[in-house]
């Protein structure tokens, strides 16, 4: 009788045994079979494998084509250390709550969709923390109520709140593992933080989150790397310009779908494509979440390649600039760009573009503004001293933690020949 077998037939108790995987950033990686496993395992979770966490920042960096899952499995593994160092301190976890903010950081992102952020704002209306809330859902009707705690945490409704902190705060697992996992893929030496000393200084106070006073100056240098990847990664010029160009490359899709317009994309595309769909439609319909649980990169991909071919000039022009890398021009500024400096692009590219109109030129240049806080004094990172006194970061720091919202204007524009 084979091992699966024998825990199949009930006479191998799953209990305390644990799959390991390897990991490029922490090395291996427990998850302990059970529900824990059984998640990992499902279908929607596995779709993560095929969705880039840095959607196409690999056209800046190279290196960077690590995915969601890796992202999750991370971040679950330092949920884990964070939850034995709280019960280390005398901090009282059961082990059902431990289970809970187990699960709810491990599908904190089941709900992203291709292309990290870029399709949130094309092809539905609702951010992916709504859609993770419906895969949640599902599959806690799937397991019959088992997610039911996990949920609570998540949505900030359960009794102990510094269990959702360690989910979604300024200090939580999630930044915690993405900073670390994004500097190391893209080789932003800056970006990384001391993860391990950060989550060693974690304790709780009147059922909020605390970090001990030692503590402090690697939150300082958490923020720090926060707000340089920000920058240097995440809103670097040429991975917003690939952004914005797909973002627009799938808003012209859905316009000409709606007028007719066939296109020989993946059947789950195509539904997105042609209709609709906001966060009340598809928690009513449930044909939307599994629609959606089929999308990841490749879809994208195929998608880009075919609209290449197309007769229509926009959409075959941004699609060829996304997959030759023949990405727009995008400029920065601290404040707005004046209209008559975006007109004069518009009449270069007329010029200059073969088969242009002016309704073409409108739709290739873009402006928008992009803004960056690393520190949100409104959720304040709570500093706890040798007297048991508690006081905010933003009281006692040394250095500058970015309170200020940074704000910059962009217009983006092809690449034109003077």
């Amino acid at each position: 009788m084979s091992i699966l077998n024998a825990i199949l037939d009930g006479h191998i108790s799953t209990m305390g045994r644990k799959k390991i995987f390897n990991d490029p950033v922490y090395g291996f990686v427990e998850i302990p079979y059970g529900i824990i496993f059984d998640l990992v395992d499902h279908p929607f979770f596995q779709r993560l494998r095929r969705i880039r966490q840095l959607g196409l920042t690999n056209l800046v960096y190279p290196g960077a084509n690590h995915n969601r899952f890796q992202h999750a499995l991370g971040a679950y593994y330092l949920m884990s250390k964070a939850i034995r160092v709280l019960r280390a301190k005398g901090v009282t976890i059961s082990e059902a709550e431990a289970e809970a903010v187990g699960i709810a950081i491990l599908l904190h992102d089941i709900g992203h969709g291709p292309q990290s952020h870029a399709l949130e704002h094309s092809i539905v209306s609702f951010s992916h923390e709504e859609l993770s809330l419906l895969f949640m859902d599902r599959l806690n009707q799937e397991y019959e109520g088992r997610l039911d705690l996990a949920i609570k945490i998540f949505k900030d409704e359960h009794s102990k709140r510094f269990l959702h902190q360690l989910v979604s705060g300024q200090l939580d697992m999630d930044r915690m593992d993405y900073l670390n996992r994004d500097s190391y893929f893209t080789g932003v030496i800056e970006g990384r933080v001391g993860y391990d000393r950060i989550i060693k200084m974690l304790d709780v106070r009147d059922n909020e989150l605390v970090v001990e006073e030692k503590g402090i100056y690697s939150i300082e240098q958490f923020l720090s790397a926060r707000r340089i990847m920000y920058w240097q990664v995440y809103l670097h010029k040429t991975s917003l310009s690939a952004e914005l160009m797909l973002i627009q490359l799938f808003k012209r899709a859905k316009e000409l779908a709606r007028k007719g317009k066939k296109f020989d994309v993946s059947a789950s595309l195509v539904q997105f494509l042609e209709e609709d769909v906001d966060f009340a439609k598809a928690k009513e319909d449930p044909k939307w979440l599994d629609l959606f649980a089929k999308l990841d990169d490749c879809d994208i991909q195929m998608a880009i390649k075919s609209f290449i071919d197309q007769d229509d000039f926009v959409l075959s022009y941004l699609a060829s600039g996304l997959q030759n890398r023949q990405l727009f021009r995008l400029e920065y500024k601290k404040t707005s760009f004046p209209k008559d400096y975006s007109d004069q692009i518009k009449n270069k590219l007329a010029l200059k573009l073969k088969d242009t109109t002016k309704d073409n030129t409108d739709l290739l240049v873009f402006n928008g503004t992009q803004t960056n806080l690393s520190y949100n004094s409104q959720q304040e990172i709570s500093i706890l001293f040798k007297d048991n006194s508690v006081s905010p970061l933003s009281q006692i720091a040394d250095s500058e933690l970015g309170i200020k919202q940074i704000k910059k204007y962009y217009i983006c524009y092809p690449k034109i020949k003077a």
